[in-house]
């Protein structure tokens, strides 16, 4: 029985579905104004392992996550300072990301939008992440989002003012519950030194809807006038546009929890009348050398920080899963290369028995058994890890142990099997064995050798030979050998 930590109940809960053997699972997206860093992509692979598992079990999973191409207003950098280690990105202070973003590189703010949606793509492909079901733009769905604005002013949640249309949060009973702090008390902490519009009634009032900023370059027309929508409304309106309600499981990171997610639940709820989500579930931040993740510490890495150093995204997946999704991880390079190391030898276990394998097995049923119990126990990754360093060990048939691996990685995808299945259990054979004597002769200092064994490895089987701190690794190029 799969069991998941419900942040709106604050434990573990067994998982039920609205409809039997069906989830319908929205995940909270990107906001494409720049390249997004191992920090944000811990969010997608935790969503993407939960949505593995769901399938794994036997579930049909219908998957959304929102694409963010309107800008929406971040942080003052005085206020970045005041939070710490926390940075709540979401906030009706600041700066607008697009609009900068395009600003500094002398783009539009559609170009931009277009350029980090593909980027983020390319993203989640090479970290093994499936495509969600479908995957919306809240600039395609901005009628969805002035129908549900509307409905709030006519029930009375919703008030208009010069500058914008806001969400009254007096009027929702239970606001902020799923942070777990009441409305009277999140006003003891309320800043008091930024700018705030005197047409709010009040302080956590939030816009759904911005109003003469003429200068802006995302407009739409509205009953309320010339604008555009506020960040919390789109996950709103896209979501019900395509899962029924009550949602079964919404996923983010635990930035979210305090004002984007609870801004979401009163913005639904009340209008609809109806339970807005079931699940809540949410992963932890990635630290970095013990430190907050910024760009302005110069530790926001990215997909190709890592390319540099040779290191495969699948390694970095694997990083990830070594880790609970609900406990914070601290990012070193050290640690990556151990996970890159502990990959390569999972893979290399791999060809060895795709080489040796004489006939096609099931999985163990014991180790089966305890990799779905490691799964249903709120994704308990480490423990579901633990499961294949025991097949490694294990005194099993090369045959039984691809069978076990191959049924464990269609929730892990961690092995990168298409390169592998590209070749015969010889020729695989062949490219390890001139892998390890190029390997050999770099380490003698035989360079002209060496480049001489990867250009034979490029020529006659289309893999390019690389080299990383955790030794040799190969991938397959493809038809047009890049």
């Amino acid at each position: 029985m799969l069991h998941l930590y419900n942040t709106a109940t604050k434990r573990k809960e067994s998982f039920t579905t609205q409809t039997p053997g069906k989830v319908g699972m929205y995940n909270c997206g990107p906001t494409v104004y720049s390249r997004l860093t191992i920090g944000n992509h811990r969010t997608y692979v935790f969503a993407d392992i939960l949505r593995r598992t769901l399938e794994y079990l036997g579930y049909e999973v219908r998957q959304v996550m929102n694409i963010t191409d309107v800008g929406h207003l971040t942080m003052t950098d005085e206020d970045k300072k005041k939070q710490g280690d926390i940075e709540i990105t979401d906030t009706d202070d600041g700066l607008d990301r697009m609009e900068k973003a395009a600003a500094k590189e002398n783009k539009t703010v559609w170009e931009v939008a277009e350029y980090y949606t593909e980027r983020f793509i390319e993203d989640i492909e090479a970290l093994g992440i499936k495509m969600p079901h479908v995957l919306p733009r809240a600039t395609g769905h901005i009628r969805e989002q002035i129908d549900m604005i509307s409905t709030l002013i006519d029930k009375g949640y919703a008030y208009v003012t010069e500058s914008a249309v806001y969400f009254d949060t007096s009027k929702f009973k239970g606001y902020g519950e799923l942070a777990g702090q009441e409305l009277d008390e999140k006003m003891v902490a309320v800043r008091t030194d930024v700018e705030k519009d005197e047409t709010k009634r009040n302080p956590f009032d939030f816009r759904l809807w911005q109003l003469n900023q003429p200068d802006h370059s995302m407009q739409w027309d509205s009953p309320w006038g010339r604008g555009y929508p506020g960040w919390h409304i789109e996950c709103s309106a896209m979501s019900l546009a395509y899962l029924e309600q009550p949602i079964d499981i919404h996923t983010g990171g635990t930035d979210h929890i305090p004002v984007h997610h609870t801004n979401e639940i009163a913005q639904a709820e009340a209008a609809t009348g109806e339970q807005f989500v079931r699940f809540w579930m949410h992963g932890a931040f990635l630290r970095v050398d013990g430190k907050r993740m910024g760009k302005s510490l110069g530790n926001a890495y990215t997909l190709d920080d890592l390319a540099e150093k040779g290191i495969d995204p699948l390694s970095l997946r694997y990083f990830f899963l070594a880790a609970h999704y609900r406990q914070i991880l601290n990012f070193t390079w050290e640690a990556l290369l151990a996970a890159d190391a502990r990959r390569k030898t999972i893979r290399d276990a791999v060809v060895t028995w795709l080489a040796h394998a004489k006939r096609a097995e099931k999985a163990p049923e014991s180790f089966k058994t305890d990799f779905t119990s490691a799964l249903e126990d709120d994704l308990n990754m480490p423990k579901a890890l633990a499961v294949v360093s025991d097949l490694l060990d294990a005194d099993l048939d090369p045959a039984a142990k691809l069978a076990a691996m191959e049924d464990f990685d269609t929730v892990l995808g961690i092995v990168g099997w298409e390169s592998l299945r590209k070749f015969t259990p010889e020729e695989i054979e062949t490219i390890e064995e001139k892998l390890r004597n190029r390997e050999l002769a770099r380490n003698n200092k035989q360079y002209e050798e060496a480049d001489a064994i990867r250009a034979e490895l490029l020529n006659t089987f289309g893999v390019i030979a690389e080299d990383g701190a955790a030794g040799h690794a190969w991938r397959y190029a493809g038809e047009s050998g890049q």
